[in-house]
């Protein structure tokens, strides 16, 4: 079986891959599995941008999104005459059969198939099957300039599988897209002090869930402190440094990272 393994600490938000999927489908009529993508309104490959944190301390991250690829696809359970999953794993809606469709579009929860009104057919990504079927790599995956698309055999990438994660475990859909380092929130903040207008280095910060989980780190050499790798939820933050009263924040809640700027000390 076939899978894909995107890293997303490798994606630098080239579009690479996005102008590849374009380059390969626009115009391009692959039967039995696609005809030609439209050249607007279509991304079988796309790229998600997410922004993070507040000003100075912001990071993008980009997410190739493809079609998942499921093993049990939703699109394949509403119209199973229409949808095929192949023996490699790669889900293919036959543009035949599949013709007036629409009801597919909305039955796939990652957003990834969409209407081509002048051919009256539901289109996605194909995995480039065509491509496959000759040894070759999906076009994203071969014009990837970081190598943060790669593609074969899900026996290629046993131990990495064990630490890559996929999206929408809720729907049952058992994708075949595997994501490592992928998105999570972060909580940021600097420690000062104000009196001789200095940073605080190695100041001990303290950040606790409400169900008592703990996690703990140090100020940098520039005062600066991060929690990465969090969920949405209620945090609270305790700064302490020798010498300095401890200062603490409280019922912080997190549903997109935030930098909660200033921890001024004041000196005991």
């Amino acid at each position: 079986m076939k899978v894909f393994v995107i890293d997303v600490a490798k994606c630098s938000g080239c579009y690479n891959c996005q102008i590849a999927c374009k380059d390969e489908h626009c115009g391009n009529d692959w039967p039995p599995y696609a005809k030609p993508q439209p050249e607007t309104g279509h991304f079988w490959m796309r790229v998600k941008q997410e922004e993070h944190g507040q000003v100075p301390k912001v990071r993008v991250e980009y997410t190739p999104w493809p079609c998942m690829h499921c093993e049990d696809p939703k699109c394949g359970r509403v119209a199973p005459d229409a949808v095929d999953v192949r023996d490699d794993g790669l889900v293919i809606i036959d543009p035949e059969r599949a013709v007036g469709r629409r009801e597919l579009v909305d039955a796939c929860p990652y957003g990834a198939v969409f209407y081509n009104e002048e051919l009256d057919v539901p289109q996605k990504c194909t995995g480039c099957a065509h491509l496959v079927d000759e040894g070759k790599l999906p076009h994203c995956v071969d014009l990837c300039a970081t190598g943060a698309l790669r593609f074969g055999d899900e026996e290629e990438f046993a131990d990495e599988l064990l630490h890559a994660e996929t999206y929408l475990l809720e729907e049952g859909c058992r994708p075949r897209v595997f994501y490592l380092n992928r998105p999570y929130l972060f909580l940021a903040g600097d420690v000062w002090d104000p009196a001789c207008d200095e940073i605080v280095e190695g100041a001990r910060v303290t950040l606790a869930m409400l169900d008592g989980t703990v996690r703990k780190t140090v100020t940098d050499d520039f005062g600066d402190f991060y929690f990465r790798k969090l969920d949405e939820g209620v945090y609270d933050v305790a700064v302490e440094a020798d010498g300095y009263r401890p200062v603490e924040r409280r019922g912080i809640e997190l549903k997109k990272s935030l930098n909660l700027g200033d921890f001024a000390l004041v000196r005991a």
